[in-house]
């Protein structure tokens, strides 16, 4: 699985370089964006890889990034609920929240990260210990630009033969984010010893840490 990791970080960091350009580099033959972002600059990226604890821990943790909200998106209001989306069929998908700096951090690299030591884009339906479709990873788009990147990024996940399996990712039309509920929020951060934390949510922040020296930070922010 390490060397999986590295593999996927290595030539999906050469392709992010040379085909997904951020947008401050080229237009990649796709429609004008339109941006989503505050006034700072800061923009939002919806991504689904299993369980919101360890992905969260892992943007968390990511230069440039300055929120991460755990949370529920694909399903109604009624049903964004930890019980119900946890109990399968609400269409729901667990997801984070992230708001980044793209001056720091370019969404293609957010990408390579949640894809090298977040999520295995190969399971179908399940991460790790989880199963169902509350667990399936996808990428959410917020942009017609970031759909464009998103759209680029899997093709060559799937052009790279990095994994032996096909590529499970999807591709998710924007519906609404609903934040999880307070005690999912940092759980990370406020549950260090919980055994699901150290069993697989832990070496994903560590493999962070390892792999990607140049966007680690020590601070944990808060969504």
């Amino acid at each position: 699985m390490k060397l999986k990791a590295a593999l996927a970080a290595g030539v999906l960091a050469l392709v992010a370089v040379t085909a997904v350009p951020s947008s401050a580099e080229g237009t990649f033959n796709a429609p004008v964006a339109t941006r989503q972002a505050d006034e700072s600059g800061r923009q939002t990226a919806i991504f689904a890889g299993g369980c919101f604890w360890g992905i969260e821990g892992i943007f968390s943790h990511t230069r440039g990034v300055t929120s991460v909200v755990s949370g529920y998106h694909g399903g109604s209001e009624e049903t964004a609920r930890y019980r119900a989306v946890s109990a399968g069929g609400t269409g729901h998908a667990e997801v984070v929240r992230v708001t980044y700096d793209p001056a720091v951090v370019r969404y293609d690299q957010l990408l390579q990260i949640l894809f090298s030591v977040g999520a295995d884009p190969t399971q179908l339906n399940r991460q790790g210990p989880d199963r169902g479709t509350q667990y399936r990873n996808a990428i959410i788009p917020v942009t017609q630009e970031q759909r464009a990147v998103a759209t680029a990024y899997v093709a060559q996940m799937r052009r790279s033969r990095v994994w032996d399996d096909p590529i499970a990712t999807t591709i998710e039309p924007y519906v609404r984010f609903y934040p999880a509920e307070e005690y999912h929020q940092d759980f990370m951060l406020k549950n260090p010893d919980n055994p699901y934390i150290v069993r697989w949510d832990a070496p994903k922040v560590a493999a962070l840490r390892t792999m990607f020296p140049r966007l680690w930070q020590s601070t944990f922010r808060r969504g």
